[in-house]
This record gives structure tokens, sequence and C-alpha cells, in this order.
């Protein structure tokens, strides 16, 4: 025991990535050729959805999973942007909503249909208008409802109540220039960016200041990416001034010297970080890269652990990574990518392989779940929560979605001033909860419908094949 090992031992050693067949890829799709460095693509348990080339503005594609194979040319899209779609983000607690950020200076929410489209959506739920450069980043709460995130080339970051469609915080004086990426933390309490003036901020959205910052995070030009790990660190991609890429890993209580900071290779390729709290991998994914490397952070040196490494043979255009809750936990699938291709969109699939047969709780801690913990008031009155979790068990059914309902203000209804703000978000509640009880007893009444038929049906089943049998008696 005196000899350190020399391997460490992980359960994620051996995680195996396998690309899925032709037949379960989405084949001629035309993804879009814009240059701007975000994935590209979101994925949920229910859909895939891929900015796409579109001549005349800008759209996506929402396929749902099962829609694999050659996608036809006429295929619906949503496409109600102007310009261009920069980046697509799937709601965490609702699997039908999607809000996109377009060249056109706009954030649009969309609600899906339940199995997917079956004509070309032109109309959002909501336009988010406040942004006078193009949009190239939006990032859903995740913990808290209808709270949306939105980055621009105005250098502004804006956080809408989706449910009202107004602004309700605007982050327009802290960052000088472009920001690269926006991360929130585990609870939603914190966000992380990267900016092109190679700063790292932490920034507490609700009381409208920089937390922690520093500069040369990375030394080298080329973008930076920054993302906050479930212990609330923060996570870093970078270019050293060699233009060698680097990663890191920090300490926001105190950013004067990297945790660990390791060289990769000289390729040009932004890193897109991938990261599962569940299991403490972070998937790094190079655009035009062929590859995915992995690496798992702990709490010993040197904290973080190179695992492996995914090659294929075609460079990757794109990215989406499927949330815990859409894996197969009967195949110890412990990550799903989809790849974006030049024409087309591959599944990659990462398990761990187990000889049991077994659910393999090690692999799938209790994870984040469909329901959101705040209401997007509570978090605007500074409350936090962390995520509501959920077993994966027994695999995981989605449930019913609600609707996307916006109730914007009338600015002309408002009361004279004299008014408590408390007033005005309660009001909204109060009604919401009277239009609740009134929709509960409506569904108990239909429910209690619904069983009388069934009952009545199992007895009629009953009683027809009691007659059969008397049939066949008189018959033989």
């Amino acid at each position: 025991d005196t000899m350190r090992r020399v391997v460490r031992q992980s359960k994620f050693r051996h995680v195996f990535g396998q690309a899925v067949k032709n037949d379960q890829c989405y084949d001629d799709i035309r993804v879009s050729r814009v240059t701007w460095d975000s994935s590209f693509c979101a994925v949920n348990p229910r859909f895939v959805a891929i900015i796409v080339d579109a001549s005349g503005g800008g759209a996506f594609l929402v396929l749902p999973l099962h829609k694999t194979g050659r996608i036809d040319k006429s295929y619906p899209t949503v496409c109600g942007h102007t310009g261009p779609v920069l980046d697509i983000d799937w709601c965490p607690h609702n699997d039908q909503v999607i809000a996109s950020g377009s060249e056109d200076c706009t954030v649009m929410v969309w609600q899906i249909p339940e199995n997917g489209l079956t004509l070309s959506l032109t109309e959002p739920v909501v336009v988010l208008e406040g942004h006078s450069k193009r949009v190239g980043i939006v990032a859903w709460h995740p913990t808290a409802r209808n709270v949306l995130l939105s980055a621009g080339c105005d250098n502004a970051i804006i956080i809408w109540n989706v449910g009202t469609g107004e602004a309700l915080i605007n982050l327009d004086d802290m960052h000088v220039d472009m920001i690269y990426n926006v991360s929130w933390n585990r609870n939603g309490s914190l966000i992380c960016t990267a900016s092109k003036d190679k700063k790292v901020r932490v920034i507490d959205p609700r009381k409208q200041e920089i937390v922690a910052e520093k500069e040369k995070t990375h030394e080298g030009a080329r973008p930076m990416r920054a993302i906050f790990l479930a212990d609330g660190n923060i996570f870093t991609t970078g270019f050293s001034r060699m233009s060698e890429r680097q990663l890191a890993l920090w300490n926001p209580k105190n950013m004067e010297e990297p945790i660990a900071l390791h060289e990769m290779d000289t390729s040009n390729g932004v890193l897109l970080p991938f990261y599962d709290p569940d299991t403490n991998i972070i998937y790094l994914c190079g655009k035009g890269d062929s590859s995915i490397r992995y690496f798992e952070i702990t709490d010993e040196s040197p904290y973080v652990h190179y695992l492996n490494t995914f090659s294929s043979k075609e460079p990757q255009r794109g990215m989406g990574f499927m949330p815990k809750r859409g894996l197969d936990v009967n195949k110890c699938e412990i990550a799903r990518f989809f790849k974006l291709h030049e024409r087309k969109c591959e599944p990659i699939i990462m398990t761990v392989p187990r000889k049991s047969d077994l659910f393999q709780d090690d692999l799938y801690p209790d994870t984040a779940g469909p329901e959101a913990a705040l209401e997007a008031e509570e978090w605007f009155e500074g409350k936090n929560a962390d995520p509501l979790l959920i077993s994966l068990k027994h695999g995981y059914i989605p449930g019913k979605n609600r609707d996307l309902k916006v109730v914007k203000k009338n600015i002309l209804d408002n009361k004279p001033a004299g008014n408590k703000k408390s007033d005005l978000v309660n009001a909204p509640k109060k009604a919401a909860d009277a239009s609740n009880s009134q929709n509960d007893a409506k569904l108990d009444e239909i429910l209690k419908e619904l069983k009388s038929i069934k009952d009545t049906i199992s007895n009629q089943d009953e009683r027809i094949s009691k007659l059969e049998q008397q049939i066949a008696k008189i018959a033989d």
C-alpha cells in the first residue's frame, strides 16, 4: 500500500463511445453555415433541434427523436426569425418549449406540438425585444420556471420573465467586449461569463454586481468558454499565448491562480465543454475536431483527470448533449451526443460496460427532473432553490407538459403609483390560483368519467367472453 497507485481507479476509465448505425442517423439536413461558435444543436428526451441553412431568414428543424433516416426537403421548420438563428436552447421544465436567438436582434420562444411539426411554425409564443445587436446566446434558468437569459453582440445580458414577456434584469455595463458564453450555476443564483477581453466574470444577476473576475484567464486571443460545475468551481477552455488549447479549473473565491491548468494540443477549433453534474465528467468537443475528449473532475490532485477520447473520421460542425433523463439506463448509457456533420446528425452513445442487468445506482444518482423548483416571480424576489431531483431507476417516462401561457401586462391598466410591488406580483398569482383550481376540478371530472367508461368496457369484455364460451360449448 506504500506504493502510490499509478493508475487512478475510476468507474469511468472504460467509458465506451459508439456511433449509431446509419439508419439511426438524421440524414439530408443542411446544417447552418453561419460562422458562430454555438453548438447549433439542442436535444431533450422528445426532440432534436438543429439550426439549418435558410434562404431569406433564419430557421431550425425540430425532429421527434424517432424520426431518423432521410429528412425530406419539404419537412416543416421553425422559421419566424428574419435573420439567421445563432443559438437554441430547450426549456429544462417543458420539453415542448424552445428559445432561439438570432441575428435579427430578437429572442423568440416557441411551443412545439406534442408529436412534432406537421406545418412550418412561424408564430412564436412570445418575441423578446431588447437587444440592439444580434443575439448569440440563449440559456434557460436551471431551476426557476420561465426565466430566460440572452446575451447579444451589444455586450448586454438580459434576463426575461417569459411568462409576462418582460425584461426584468438588464446587465449592459459589465462587459466591454463580446461575450463568448454564459453559464448558470447549479441553483441559478450566479452566472459566469467568458468574454473577448480574456476575462472570466462571476456575476450576481439580481444584485447586478460582479462577485469575482479573472483577467487573462487564458493568454491566447481565440475564444474561451467558462462553465459552472456542481460544486461551484469554474471550468474554462481557451488558448495559450502559443495558440495551444488549454483547460483550467478555478475557485471563484480565489481567482489568483487556477486549481489546475492543462495544455492539450495546437488545433484551432474552439473547445465546447459539455458537463454532467451527476458523474462530474466534462466532455470537450472541438468545433472542426473529429474527437470528443472526456475528463473526470475530482477533489484530489491533479483535479482534472483525462479519461479517454472518442474518435471518428468526420469533423463535427456542432453538437447536442442529451439531458440525463433522456438516456437508456438499461444499457448503462451515461451520455449521448448528437454530432452535426455537413449534411447529417449522428447520435453517439457513451456507455460504461457492466456485466449485470440490474439498475446501476452508482452511475445514476438522482438527477434533475423536469419540474421547476421556483416560479419566476419567486426567483426575481430573491429566492434560490436547487433542482428537484428524480430517480431513473425505472427509466424516465415523459409526462404531459402544460402549454406555455404568456400574460402580457397591460401598461394602461396600471393602478396609480402608491401601489406596492407585492400587490402587482400577487394579483396574477391569485388569478392563476383560481384558474388552477377550476382546471383541477375539471380534470377530476374528466378522470372520473374516463374511469367509469373504462369500467363499463371491462364489464362488457367479461360479458362478451362468457357469451363466446357459451357459443363454443353449444357448437361443440
